[in-house]
This record gives structure tokens, C-alpha cells and sequence, in this order.
């Protein structure tokens, strides 16, 4: 038993050295190539078998003989598992460097396509995960796209519906210097309706640049939804009866919902307003409100004729209008846009969808 456990001390001693050896090599080539560290590895593992093997036949006084046959067979291992070890390091180099070049691919802009075949498992699960990001990318930059593109639309539809009311002012001031004004009341009358207008441009513009920078601070605070729609009907009501469109607000249960009061009446205010104006005379705007496994939901109905269904997806986009109409009714384009940036600042979500003769928008919020 002594000499096994001495044998095994004389092993030990000598592989430790190789692999301590070997460690500080490693240590040192650290940043080279993975061919280099698989022979570093495949040439510490063979060295330590050699190292133990020939301190215990020094140890136990092998004959030169016998030494010689053991240091042959120890060094043909060796040969092997270097070579082996430098043909798996250039094989796992070679498509290391196939997924470095499709990386930089996608990197540039381009779409990410994994390389067949991949030697590892390793490598295969980043293949996967790049393609994944790839994907990501992609849909990003599409949304950066329809971004850009969104605001550049809505920079020429704003500076027209600025231009526009601004030179219509400008020449009823002049005809008012002048003194060439007929009718100067009506003149006045205009003067201000034209500037509350862009009074009202300005402050959607100013509503949604607080929604988009996240600065936009709620006060919540527990409110019955049947006496929020009322109020927000309330409102609603002359523009109503002058566009000929009638409101219908039977179908509200009394369901509490815990929100910023002020911005959901903002909310329905634009819903029911772009619904009244959307919806030809002697048509009908409904609203109704219930509660769902979602959460609470509510809907306002028009009777606009429908939205295309390639427009659907683009509905609640900044500038979207629906129509090419410079008519003042047409505004700036930012209503919906505002809708959904205060429903998701509540954690809730703006939907659209065609209904027989018109389209539904609904407003889905966290129950109180």
C-alpha cells in the first residue's frame, strides 16, 4: 500500500509541474489564437502524463530499456494529440472567423445569415442569438425609418397650417392699418378665431413633445368612468349639434378606473371630436364603456366609412390624417398620436379597428 501511495506522490508531482508549467504558458498566450491554446492544452495534458510516468520509472529504477519504450510510446501520444488539437483549433478558427464576417454584416446595416454548420454548441447558440439580434435591428430601423419619416411629414404639414393662418392674418392686419376693411368686426372675429386655432396647433405640439421626451406627469387619482365620459360628452355636445351628429352614450357602466382625470378627458375629448368630424350629418358617434379580463375598455364608434385597412397600422402615427384635406377640421395630425401617448403613459393601449360603416377606436386601461 506504501508504494502505491508513493508512486501516486512521484505521479502527482510530476504532472503538477507540467501543469503549472503549462498554466503560465497559457497565462502568456492568453490573447493568441485558440489553435495556439488547444496545442498549449493538448501539450500540457501529454507533458504531464509524461512528466508522472518518468518520475515514477526514475523512482522505481526502470531500466534504460524500459525508459526508452516509455518515453516513445508517452511521445507518439503526444504527436497525436497535437495534431489533433491543431486541426480542431483551425477547424473552430475557420468558422469563427465565418461568423466574425457575417456579424460585421449585419454590423454595417446589413441582415445577419448565420454560416452553416457551426463545430460547437457554443458557437451555434451564438449564431442564434446574433440572428436574433439581427431581427431585432432590423425592426428597429424600420421604426427609426417610419420615424423619421412620420416627423418630416409632420414638420411640412405643420409649417403649411402655421404658413397658411399666418398670411391670412397678416393681410387682415394690413387691410385694417390701411383702413380698407369693410367690416372690421368681422375682420376682429376672424383675427381670433385664426389665432386660437394656432393657439390650439401650438399646445398639441407642446403636449406631444412632453408625451415623447416622457416628461408627461400623471396625477392619478380614482375616478368613475361613467362620470368622465359624461363630462367629456358634456363637451363635445355643440360641435356636435352643429356638424349634425348624433351622440349616444347609453351603454357606461359604472366602472372605476384610476387615472390622471385632465389627460383622459384630453383623451376622449380628441376621440369623440375626430369622430364628429370624421362622421357625415345625421350620423351617429357611440361611446361605451365596460370591463374586461384586460382590464377596463373604452370605445368611441363613428360612422366615417372605414379606414383603409393599409392605413390601420399607421393610424396612431404622428401626422397621420387619414386624408390629403388642407381644411382646418383636417388639423395638425396629432390628436391620436396624443391619444396613444397618454393611454400608454397609463399603462394601457389605443386600438382601431372598421366596424360596419365607420371604425371603432378603444382604449383599454389597468382596472382601479
Amino acid at each position: 500500500m506504501n508504494d502505491v501511495l508513493l508512486i501516486a506522490l512521484f505521479a502527482f508531482l510530476g504532472a503538477a509541474a507540467a501543469g503549472l508549467l503549462g498554466a503560465g504558458v497559457l497565462r502568456l498566450l492568453r490573447h493568441r489564437s485558440l489553435v495556439v491554446s488547444l496545442s498549449v492544452v493538448a501539450g500540457v495534458a501529454v507533458a504531464a502524463m509524461l512528466a508522472g510516468t518518468l518520475t515514477v520509472a526514475w523512482a522505481m529504477f526502470l531500466s534504460s530499456h524500459d525508459l526508452y519504450v516509455v518515453t516513445t510510446v508517452v511521445a507518439m501520444a503526444a504527436l497525436v494529440s497535437l495534431a489533433t488539437a491543431v486541426l480542431l483549433g483551425r477547424w473552430v478558427a475557420a468558422h469563427s472567423r465565418e461568423l466574425t464576417l457575417a456579424t460585421r454584416s449585419f454590423g454595417d446595416g446589413g441582415t445577419f445569415a448565420a454560416p452553416a454548420g457551426q463545430p460547437t454548441a457554443e458557437l451555434a447558440e451564438l449564431a442564434r442569438e446574433l440572428a436574433a439580434t439581427s431581427a431585432k435591428l432590423d425592426s428597429s430601423r424600420e421604426r427609426e425609418r417610419a420615424l423619421e419619416a412620420s416627423r418630416r411629414e409632420l414638420v411640412a404639414w405643420i409649417s403649411h397650417d402655421l404658413r397658411t393662418p399666418l398670411a391670412g392674418l397678416r393681410a387682415m392686419a394690413e387691410a385694417l392699418e390701411d383702413g380698407m376693411a369693410a367690416d372690421s368686426g368681422r375682420y376682429l372675429r376672424q383675427i381670433r378665431t385664426e389665432v386660437e386655432r394656432m393657439n390650439g396647433m401650438v399646445g398639441d405640439l407642446f403636449e406631444l413633445s412632453r408625451i415623447q421626451a416622457g416628461s408627461l406627469t400623471l396625477t392619478l387619482a380614482r375616478i368613475s368612468l361613467y362620470d368622465l365620459v359624461g363630462d367629456a360628452l358634456a363637451g363635445v355636445d355643440p360641435l356636435a349639434r352643429e356638424h349634425g351628429v348624433r351622440l349616444i352614450g347609453d351603454r357606461i357602466d359604472e366602472v372605476p378606473v384610476e387615472v390622471d382625470g385632465k389627460e383622459m378627458s384630453r383623451v376622449l375629448g380628441n376621440l369623440l371630436i375626430n369622430a364628429i368630424r370624421r362622421t357625415p350629418p345625421d350620423g351617429t358617434v357611440a361611446v361605451a364603456a365596460h370591463r374586461s379580463d384586460g382590464g377596463v375598455v373604452l370605445s368611441v364608434t363613428d360612422g366615417c366609412g372605414g379606414i383603409p385597412e393599409e392605413d390601420l397600422p399607421r393610424v396612431f402615427d404622428t401626422g397621420w390624417r387619414g386624408s390629403h384635406a388642407r381644411t382646418p377640421p383636417a388639423g395638425a395630425g396629432l390628436g391620436l398620436a396624443i391619444v396613444r401617448g397618454i393611454v400608454e403613459a397609463h399603462a394601457g393601449r389605443a386600438e382601431v379597428r372598421n366596424v360596419q360603416g365607420g371604425c371603432c377606436f378603444s382604449v383599454t386601461l389597468p382596472a382601479a
